[in-house]
């Protein structure tokens, strides 16, 4: 297109501004800790209950008996409060793996494709000889079996129903159907292609440098299985009459269901009780230890690739000597990414206020907070009052805070702070109580009548006295931080000229005014030109901006003084 006129006539011309307007990415809280089922190590993101239930279970059996995960209880109330997307990462002890098809037989006999589950672990495992009705003893809610219908050799098609591990054949529970597959790799239709053949694993850089490594062609579509291989590929079903090919119409797999099998880990790691809820110990806490979790912590440190606003584990302690260091790089890796809090349960169940205090002494950091007493809920699966650790229940908390108002808001107080879903605190907390935990930088949980249980108060654990002592500071940073750097990235290796600084202000000073009128900011200045733009700085290739906030305080000490005045006297103006 021409950019100037050489001769008399219009030019229309096209200024592309619209990425002014663009928002902040937005992300939910992250939660690590075991589940029954789903893959291993991999940080997965949930957008409902029944979404999390469908990808990573409810209930665990654990000696004759059925429990839950904290995960579980805090995925529920997590959307139960408002949230809309969760990052959840699956820790387990011990090696896992995937549970493969039985044989899919086709008209020659062969296996003509195998399928492997996304869940790892025995609980994936349906492997077994069909009963009545189409039954499988080892079917269960958590597991799956396959079946082809419709096999079409004329076209080379066939149809693929993924279904639930303890259906029959007369009450038949379809998760997935995949109809008119083709297991020829030049088919649009071609299996691989349609439902995915893509891995994830976990693999170690050296000096615990974890990171994900992709395997596969294509993307995988299915929620729950991936092709593992096709072992009778059909390249150009058809001649070119359309015809099928007699030698690949055997090829074609038959009408028939089966199970899958020969996964390996259990969720119960042998040699271990599996403590659940308040009997968490150091040794088992529901089946794992702290090293257990390096891992995924180490793996969630990467900022370019998982983004959330809040992490929590809910069933380490800071107070068990093993979980001390697990935590501490939990808050470490929040404070150097900059753009999340960590919420981090001190005690277990049963301790007193001095344990709790001294405990929060050893944190210096405006990344983290914490909250106490532990609370009772409903088990949302199995209807069962239990006990959980605080951040089981803190990110529903921040969820409904930030639906019902803006992430710089204090998520506590009668208004954003109340634990609908909690039945009642582990102890009921004092006037005095609560001073002396909020002194120590632990927000208390209280208990008000007529009320309920409310989250009262709001400190990081920074020792220091300042502006991000206080979450809804924190959080105002964090938020402003990310939406600005979003900006500025798209900045690098442009020019270093007065027109990409004009861009810049251009977007951020809009920004920062509407959080100042939506009650973030008292006031704030930006500050990107000549005078911190000098020649010198730009021959480094640098460009500098300067970003003073005055961030708003919120009213936690309110004092009323009720005077009292005689008959006659008169009120002061």
């Amino acid at each position: 297109m021409a950019e100037v006129l050489l001769s008399p006539g219009v030019l229309a011309r096209e200024n592309d501004q619209s990425f002014i307007t663009a928002q902040p990415v937005q992300a939910g809280a992250a939660i690590v800790g075991p589940t029954v089922k789903g893959p291993v190590g991999i940080p997965t993101v949930v957008t409902s209950y029944s979404d999390y239930k469908n990808t990573f279970g409810a209930k665990v059996e654990s000696g004759s008996a059925e429990y839950s995960y904290f995960t579980s209880i805090s995925a529920y109330n997590y959307f139960q409060q408002g949230g809309d997307s969760l990052l959840v990462t699956r820790v387990v002890s011990g090696s896992f793996t995937s549970a493969t098809s039985s044989k899919i037989d086709n008209g020659d006999t062969n296996n003509a494709f195998v399928l492997e589950t996304l869940t790892e672990g025995e609980i994936a495992n349906s492997t077994s000889t069909e009963g009545t009705n189409n039954t499988l003893p080892s079917g269960s809610n958590d597991n799956l079996r396959w079946e082809i219908v419709s096999p079409n050799t004329s076209s080379g098609t066939f149809n693929l129903l993924i279904r639930k591990g303890n259906d029959t054949s007369k009450q038949k529970v379809v998760l997935e159907t995949w109809p008119n597959l083709s297991l020829d790799p030049n088919s649009d239709n071609y299996i691989t292609k349609v439902i995915g053949d893509a891995k994830q694993t976990v693999r170690n850089d050296g000096s615990n440098d974890y990171f994900l490594q992709y395997s596969g062609s294509y993307a995988n579509i299915s929620r729950y299985v991936r092709v593992k291989s096709v072992d009778t590929p059909t390249l150009n079903y058809l001649d070119n009459n359309g015809a099928a090919k007699t030698a690949f119409e055997s090829l074609i797999p038959i009408a028939g269901s089966g199970s899958f099998g020969n996964a390996e880990g259990s969720n119960i790691p042998t040699g271990r009780s599996a403590n659940y809820y308040q009997n968490i110990s150091n040794t088992d806490s529901q089946g794992l230890i702290a090293t257990d979790y390096a891992t995924s912590i180490s793996l969630l440190a990467n900022q370019d690739l998982f983004q959330y606003n809040i992490i929590t584990i809910p069933g380490l302690v800071k107070n068990f000597s093993s979980n001390s260091g697990t935590l501490t790089t939990l808050v470490d890796n929040a404070q150097t990414r900059g753009d999340n809090l960590a919420i981090i349960d001190l005690v277990q169940y049963g301790q007193n206020i001095g344990t709790v205090t001294s405990k929060a002494a050893d944190i210096d950091s405006s990344y983290a907070a914490t909250y106490w007493p532990w609370l009772q809920t409903i088990d949302p699966d199995l209807g069962s009052q239990v006990f959980v650790p605080a951040s089981t229940m803190m990110p529903g908390v921040f969820a409904f805070n930030d639906r019902a108002s803006e992430t710089w808001f204090a998520p506590a107080g009668l208004n954003r702070g109340g634990l609908s879903t909690v039945i009642r605190a582990e102890r009921n907390l004092t006037n005095s109580n609560r001073d002396t935990l909020y002194t120590a930088n632990v927000n208390p949980i209280a208990t008000f009548p007529n009320t309920g249980v409310v989250v009262f108060g709001q400190k990081t654990l920074q020792k220091k006295p300042s502006a991000l002592d206080r979450v809804n500071v924190r959080r105002l940073l964090i938020t402003i931080k990310s939406f600005i750097s979003q900006i500025a990235d798209n900045l690098v290796f442009e020019q270093n000229s007065v027109a990409t600084r004009n861009n810049f202000l251009s977007q951020v000073n809009p920004y920062l005014a509407s959080v100042q009128q939506r009650q973030g900011l008292y006031a704030f200045k930006v500050v990107m030109d000549e005078s911190n733009n000098t020649p010198d700085v730009i021959d480094r290739n640098q460009l500098v901006g300067q970003i003073f906030v005055q961030p708003t305080k919120t009213a936690e000490f309110i004092y009323l003084d009720f005077n009292v005045l005689p008959t006659g006297a008169t009120f002061p103006a």
